[in-house]
């Protein structure tokens, strides 16, 4: 049961990710940057033939400097088999170098029980900095929906306050709609940047905790919900994508259809995808901020 003095207080270690130019071609592509070689605004992010290029994605971040799988850690208290990602935050300060060394500051921030027999919520920040200046390049928040881990509180009576529930999307049509396939072969494309969980790569793994075929990691998607925002809303200018919030819903397949569904609420867009061949919402409650 996860003790939640213990848990707040966890120490992590500095980590030193040093990446280079083929780790930041490799990420464009494992979003399926280049599936078509004539287009222009993928360029960019997917070859190094000109001055200035690959030009990082901004949600590379997410992928710079992991942590490891540190719930698995018995001292977590942490039920880790029955964990899920459930959100993801990135804020931007500035431009990812395409090449260079970071270090990633990584820190527990939000430990919720949400009741017995329905789970826990621990959140998590890693503070992105350039190894060389020591200037923030990015933050990333991420929540972890811990569901055997419900109840804890019953002892002490220790208990971060959960977050507002987010705004329900808006009931009316979207403003913008994009539909971006995916590729059959994508998670093994992607699994070559970070997560080598074979729930992946292997049919086996795969059909054994409950899924027809592997399916595709949730990082990959939200990946490409920054592509599609960069591409409708930035101009392509990676400068421009500030904030980037969702909730991971659904698994998608590799090879299935997104369908993004852009809103305008004021200063800040909300988005959803959805795997269209299932009619599936697979992220949901999508934040972002762009600068005009």
């Amino acid at each position: 049961m996860i003790d939640y003095r213990q848990l707040r207080e966890h120490v992590f270690p500095i980590v030193e990710h040093s990446y280079t130019v083929e780790d930041t071609l490799r990420y464009a592509l494992a979003l399926g940057c280049g599936a078509d070689p004539s287009d222009g605004n993928d360029l960019p992010h997917v070859a190094d033939t000109r001055p200035g290029w690959p030009v990082a994605l901004p949600t590379m971040a997410v992928v710079l400097g992991f942590p490891g799988s540190w719930m698995q850690d018995p001292s977590t208290g942490i039920d880790f088999a029955r964990i899920v990602h459930g959100e993801e935050t990135l804020q931007m300060y500035q431009p990812l170098p395409a090449s260079g060394t970071v270090q990633a500051h990584h820190r527990v921030t939000r430990v919720v029980d949400k009741g017995l027999g329905r789970g826990a919520t621990i959140t998590y920040d890693k503070d992105l900095v350039d190894a060389a200046t020591g200037v923030l390049l990015a933050r990333v928040t991420h929540t972890t929906f811990a569901r055997g881990d419900g109840g804890f509180s019953a002892g002490e009576g220790r208990s971060d306050p959960a977050l507002p529930a987010p705004a329900p999307m808006p009931a009316r049509a979207a403003d913008q709609v994009h539909e971006l396939s995916t590729l059959s072969q994508q998670a093994l494309m992607y699994r070559l940047c970070a997560d080598r969980n074979p729930l992946h790569a292997d049919p086996a793994v795969a059909l054994a905790v409950g899924f027809a075929r592997p399916i595709l990691h949730g990082l990959c998607t939200y990946g490409m919900a920054g592509r599609v925002l960069l591409a409708l809303r930035c101009g392509h200018d990676v400068r421009r994508l500030r904030r980037l919030h969702a909730r991971f819903s659904a698994p998608v397949y590799p090879g299935e259809t997104l369908r993004f569904e852009l809103f305008d609420e004021g200063p800040r867009l909300r988005f959803r995808a959805s795997a269209i061949e299932r009619n599936v919402v697979v992220l949901d409650h999508g934040e972002a901020d762009i600068d005009p």
